[in-house]
């Protein structure tokens, strides 16, 4: 399979990726191997910022169910991380080179709530809000990340890709249910 990325030839085989050598800008979409590449470390970068911000949330948690979902997903995002550092290893590019201004809004949404909230119920049903935003997000993300390694013909990518997609469609559907089962009950009640 071979694509073009700005005015360089990259040569790719689905099986065994050549080492990608381009002069191109990593902010450049000239095509959809760029576009497919960008949103990759625009994930990269999203995943990075949320292993920054989690600890945060574990911390600020008062619900002992949702500090202990928050500390797993802090243990999965590192591995959406890696996962993510496969798919570039074997594509022969770097993930560095992007930053997700979106993660990056709502992680600043988090931290005002964070500064604003006193510890209780309350602030855990507002750090759930917060968290199933980025959730929502990642799911998106990641949905049409694997939908353009499907039409490119990666099936290592795509299988990656999918795991972390399905764990962060797990993670949601946890938030919600200690939403509903625990934490917005207790919050009404302050």
């Amino acid at each position: 399979m071979i694509f073009w990325r700005g005015f360089s030839r990259i040569e790719c085989s689905v099986k065994g990726v050549k080492t990608m050598t381009t002069t191109a800008s990593k902010n450049e979409l000239s095509d959809f191997n760029d576009l497919y590449l960008e949103q990759l470390r625009d994930l990269y970068s999203a995943e990075n910022q949320i292993i920054k911000a989690l600890p945060k949330l574990v911390a600020a948690a008062t619900e002992p169910k949702l500090k202990e979902g928050f500390q797993l997903h802090l243990e999965q995002t590192k591995e959406h991380a890696h996962r993510l550092e496969q798919i570039f290893s074997k594509l022969g590019d770097s993930p560095e080179g992007t930053t997700c201004k979106a993660m990056k809004g709502l992680i600043a949404e988090g931290q005002e709530t964070l500064e604003e909230g006193k510890p209780g119920p309350v602030l855990d049903a507002a750090l759930i809000a917060g968290a199933q935003r980025i959730e929502h997000y990642e799911i998106a993300a990641y949905g049409t990340v694997k939908t353009f390694a499907k039409h490119i013909g990666d099936k290592e990518a795509v299988s990656l890709l999918d795991q972390t997609l399905n764990e962060e469609k797990a993670t949601d559907e946890k938030l919600s249910t200690v939403a509903e089962t625990v934490v917005n009950s207790k919050a009404l009640k302050k």
